[in-house]
């Protein structure tokens, strides 16, 4: 049997299906860790296919295993992420979201679906390869801890221990038709900051009764920038923004205190440890010597995302035997975060993009966006591929 052309028949024939699948995803999103909904549509989906998914695992995740011949031999896994964004959908379609203020404006729902197609596509196909594939539908990408971490801490990665993970993630960038790959460091590490600056509120017309957080709340924020410009190397890729300036004051009056949200992404563990303590330390010092407080608080995020160059190697030139090596594309080093680096800490892992983009439908927005929407052809080289790049894997020795 040629697996390749079987396997691309089969996710032609299971198109359809993989799009009503996305379509239903798509209009019933759920927030991270609450997608009880969708865990129970992803298991009773794959107990549709004559398969046995363990769930609850980190709360909503589901983990099943498909089997092929001689199934001791070799695991390999599989990742989607479930959960979606709090953002109201802009889209007006068929499959818009009917749950106000959240949407799948990551693509969350194109990996769940696509890995339920991957699924039945094994399930099918189960007698022509040997070794287990195990599929894992992981909550919570989009929040802090990640569920990446929760799912390893509660043994995703045992019984049976995978040699290696794929992880696949739209790209609205690439055209629908296209994948990407990128070997060694891709992805960064990513910390949420939290300072709130205290100081004294009052009369607008009476500054000197005050100790103005709002003035020193734009210090802070100006002079952070120098942990970057003035500490990280200049070929050491850093990013630190803040997106969150809350002052309860109006025009004349000053508050008494001033919250601010940002992120700082690293790509080097030990520069993201020091870059962070320099940042408590400079918020702190700072707001002291302006006659304020400043109280720093760090929600630790994901690691940087390692692509381990072998295995990537493999699975690329898996990806060009499947679709053409002009379909194929490489992809740039970015700041961007995944929790799927969790992964790539404990097992060799490979994270590559799927194209969605296609400007003659008007499909262009970006992921996070009210508008973010795929070129639904991508889900049948979605599932097809993974389920090529697993089959693949498993043949090497």
């Amino acid at each position: 049997m040629n697996l390749p052309n079987q396997i691309k028949k089969l996710a032609a024939e299971l198109a359809t299906e993989t799009i009503v699948n996305r379509r239903y995803l798509h209009a019933h999103p759920e927030l991270s860790y609450k997608e009880f909904k969708t865990a129970k549509f992803v298991a009773e989906t794959l107990r549709g296919l004559g398969l046995n998914p363990t769930e609850g695992i980190a709360g909503t995740g589901v983990v099943v295993m498909i089997e092929g011949k001689n199934p001791s031999k070799k695991t390999v896994a599989l990742r989607a992420d479930i959960d979606a964004l709090p953002i109201q959908e802009a889209n007006e379609v068929e499959y818009k979201s009917q749950n106000p203020g959240i949407m799948h404006a990551c693509g969350h729902d194109v990996h769940t679906a696509s890995l339920l197609g991957t699924a039945k596509i094994l399930s099918l196909l189960k007698d022509h390869f040997e070794g287990t594939i195990k599929l894992i539908f992981q909550p919570g990408e989009e929040k802090n801890p990640g569920g990446a971490s929760l799912m390893i801490k509660e043994g995703v990665l045992q019984n049976p221990s995978p040699s290696s993970i794929l992880g696949q993630h739209v790209m609205p960038l690439i055209p629908a038709g296209k994948v990407g790959f990128r070997e060694g460091m891709y992805m960064a590490s990513s910390d949420e900051i939290y300072l709130r600056v205290i100081g004294k509120g009052g009369h607008g017309s009476t500054p000197e009764l005050t100790i103005d957080p709002v003035v020193i709340a734009s210090h802070i924020i100006i002079a952070l920038q120098q942990v970057i410009s003035r500490n990280a190397s200049p070929k050491q890729p850093t990013v630190l923004t803040f997106g969150k300036i809350i002052g309860e004051g109006a025009t004349n009056i000053i508050p008494d205190e001033v919250r601010i949200s940002g992120t700082f992404r690293a790509l080097n563990e030990k520069w993201r440890k020091e870059g962070l303590e320099k940042i408590k330390k400079m918020a702190e010092g700072l707001a002291e010597s302006m006659g304020g407080k400043c109280e720093v608080r760090i929600s630790h995020g994901y690691p940087y995302l390692e692509n381990n160059p072998e295995l990537t190697r493999r699975t690329r030139a898996a990806a060009e035997e499947y679709l053409g090596k002009e379909n194929v594309v490489d992809l740039d080093l970015t700041l961007g975060s995944e929790d799927f680096a969790y992964y790539s800490h404990q097992i060799p892992a490979s994270f590559y993009r799927l194209g969605t983009r296609n400007e003659a439908k008007g499909i262009t927005s970006y992921v996070h966006t009210p508008t973010f929407n795929i070129d639904e052809e991508a889900l049948q080289i979605g599932s097809g591929l993974m389920a090529w790049l697993a089959v693949k894997e498993l043949m090497e020795i």
